[in-house]
């Protein structure tokens, strides 16, 4: 073996190791899904059901949850995108001494803890409230103290500057002079910024959204302490792990996951198709003769697996529909019921030998024998009923008997005294 194939060997092991570890703990979590045992387990395995989906999609906190994490999602995309895009282009432009210091500023939200960030933000608008004279009932006191406004507003504040760094990240990449030229050709600042530089950031904004969305959607630090009435899925889960879960939780983590190689693969097929119409365009690729596969799946491996993937969760739905494990259980359950009878069988039986042998250590020696056990147990015999001596009625004992030698016996009073 040479040493390029050597290198790729040791390449393909480190890449197998890596996405084992990677992916490993999902692919174990989506298996628990589909087995029929009350704790989330792989093994033993008991009956593959779908009954946990059904479970997930009945439990009513989950789907408030999902609900409201959508909400603040969406709230927390629009306002962390439109401070971090300001915060970027002022980064641009300020003058270059402040620059760090503005920078360092932007950049400290990532630096403070989520629990921080949520119970400065509950103290500082109730605290703005106080301020403002806010009465009980009235609609300032309502929004103060609602749990999405405080949330999207606490988790905001920290992921503003993750999203300011995808813009900064582009921005250096413009030229300024597009600009300046628009506005010598007497474009205002709002025009310039609408038709020359928004449509260049474009692709940061998209990027922007879906890293702020996501850290939303995950967030729990600040999330438990601003949302007071309402729950997150995040807020959900963690209450759920507390009390005792069940499968329905690696259901939900399987949905997330395929709806995740979904988008993926979405993503990358219409990326895919639309370099390929501007080659084709630029009459660098031939167009392809008509075949079985629609145009968009030519030649485009990622398409090919989204349909794939699409016809395999239609067919699981289909069966799910139609499958039932109830007979798998009652054969479960009527096996487990043989086990556990056997294993109380076997302690009986160990009992009953136990019994046996500790009743044949403890039998008495016969009446006519008076052979003891010089010493039984660790104090030597010394409250064995046999060891007590009877004296007969109306005879003295002879010798000293006790520490006190008989002084105390009745028969050494003398009744002429």
């Amino acid at each position: 073996m040479n040493s390029a194939a050597a290198v790729r060997l040791a390449l393909g092991a480190y890449l197998l190791i890596f996405f084992s570890y990677l992916l490993g703990p999902l692919v174990v979590m989506s298996m628990t899904a589909f087995n029929s045992a009350a704790f989330p387990s792989v093994s033993p395995w008991a009956c593959f059901t779908f009954e946990w989906y059904r479970v997930l999609f009945d439990d009513k906190h989950i789907r408030d949850g999902i609900y409201y994490s959508f909400i603040i999602g969406i709230g927390t995309v629009v306002l962390s995108v439109s401070m971090g895009l300001a915060g970027s282009i002022v980064l641009t432009q300020v003058w270059p001494r402040l620059r760090s210091t503005y920078y360092t500023l932007i950049i400290a939200p990532i630096l403070v803890p989520g629990v921080v960030l949520g119970i400065s933000t509950l103290v500082f608008w109730d605290r703005v409230g106080s301020f403002l004279g806010v009465a009980d009932g009235s609609m300032l006191h309502g929004l103060f103290h609602n749990g999405i406004f405080l949330t999207i507003l606490g988790q905001s504040t920290f992921i503003a500057s993750y999203t300011m760094l995808v813009f900064v990240a582009r921005l250096q990449r413009f030229d300024p002079v597009l600009t300046e030229a628009a506005l010598d050709l007497g474009a205002t600042h709002t025009q310039a910024f609408r038709k020359i530089l928004l449509p260049f950031m474009r692709p940061a904004i998209a990027s922007a959204s879906v890293l702020a969305f996501l850290a939303s959607f995950e967030n729990y630090n600040t999330t438990t302490f601003t949302i007071i009435d309402y729950k997150t899925l995040t807020t959900v889960l963690a209450q759920k792990v507390r009390l005792g879960i069940n499968p329905s939780i690696s259901s939900l983590a399987s949905i997330i996951i395929v709806l995740t190689i979904f988008a993926a693969l979405a993503y990358e097929a219409a990326q895919r198709n639309r370099r390929r119409k501007e080659l084709i365009a630029q009459g660098k690729v031939v167009r392809g003769a008509k075949g079985i596969l629609p145009p968009f799946m030519r030649g485009n491996p990622a398409a090919i697996m989204f349909v794939l993937l699409a016809f395999a969760v239609i067919a699981m739905i289909s069966i799910a529909n139609s499958y039932s494990p109830e007979e798998c259980k009652a054969r479960v359950k009527e096996a487990r019921q043989i086990e556990i009878q056997q294993r109380i069988e076997e302690l009986n039986k160990s009992r009953a030998n136990k019994d046996q042998l500790g009743a044949g250590k403890s039998t008495k020696p016969a009446s006519g024998d008076q052979t003891r056990p010089a010493s039984s147990g660790a104090f030597g015999n010394v409250f064995d009923p046999g060891n007590l001596k009877t004296e007969t009625p109306g005879t003295a004992p002879s010798g000293d008997s006790g520490a006190f030698g008989n002084v105390f016996d009745p028969s050494n009073l003398n009744p002429n005294e």
